[in-house]
C-alpha cells in the first residue's frame, strides 16, 4: 500500500511539491468547488432550497412589529411558504428591520445581523425603516439604514399589512431564484 502512494516532487503538473498523489483519486480545494457550484445547475438546486426555507429573525419594533408578529400567526400561515419565525439569530437567515431603529437599539441590531449565518437577507419593513417616517431627523433614531445593512426588499407602508410582508417574502424568493439577491456571490463580477 505504501509503495502505491508516491510523493510528487515534480512541479510540472502545477501541484506543489510534497503533495500525495493517489492513483484514481482527484484532489481539489474549496475554491475549485465554489467556482464549480457558481457555474452549474447545482447552484439552482441550492437556491431552490434557500428560497423555500426563509427563516426570519423576530425582533419587532413599533407598530410594524405588531404586523410582523401577526404575519407569523395561524391566520396567514407563512409556514406553507417555508417562512418560519425564529428567535435565535443563529437559526435565522432573514432579518426584518421593522419600524424605527433608535441609536440605543442599533448596536444590538448590528450584533444580531453579525451573528446570523451566511447567506443572509434583510427586509426593510415600513416607512420608519426605509426613510425614517415621522421620526426622520430625530435626535434618537438612526437614519439611512440601507447604507448600513444590505437591504434586499423594501416594504412601504405605515404600517404595512401582513399581506404586504408576505408579498415581500415572495419578492425575495424571486430575487434568490434569479440570483439577484445581496446575500450570495454568484461570480457575476
Amino acid at each position: 500500500m505504501v509503495n502505491e502512494m508516491n510523493t510528487n516532487t515534480n512541479n510540472d503538473a502545477g501541484k506543489p511539491s510534497g503533495e500525495l498523489e493517489i492513483p484514481g483519486v482527484i484532489t481539489t480545494n474549496s475554491n475549485a468547488i465554489s467556482e464549480f457550484l457558481k457555474k452549474t445547475k447545482v447552484q439552482d438546486i441550492i437556491n431552490w432550497g434557500r428560497k423555500n426555507s426563509l427563516w426570519f429573525m423576530t425582533q419587532p419594533m413599533g407598530c410594524c412589529g405588531v404586523e410582523m408578529i401577526a404575519t407569523g400567526c395561524a391566520h396567514y400561515d407563512t409556514d406553507r411558504f417555508g417562512i418560519i419565525p425564529r428567535n435565535s439569530p443563529r437559526q435565522a437567515d432573514v432579518m426584518i428591520i421593522s419600524g424605527y431603529v433608535t441609536k440605543k437599539y442599533f448596536p444590538a441590531l448590528k450584533k444580531v445581523y453579525e451573528q446570523m449565518p451566511s447567506p443572509k437577507w434583510v427586509i426593510a419593513m415600513g416607512d420608519c425603516a426605509i426613510s425614517g417616517g415621522p421620526f426622520y431627523e430625530s435626535y434618537s433614531t438612526v437614519q439611512n439604514i440601507d447604507e448600513i445593512f444590505p437591504i434586499d426588499v423594501y416594504i412601504p407602508g405605515c404600517p404595512p399589512r401582513p399581506e404586504a410582508l408576505i408579498q415581500g417574502f415572495v419578492e425575495l424568493q424571486k430575487k434568490i431564484t434569479a440570483k439577484k439577491d445581496n446575500a450570495a456571490m454568484y461570480g457575476e463580477a
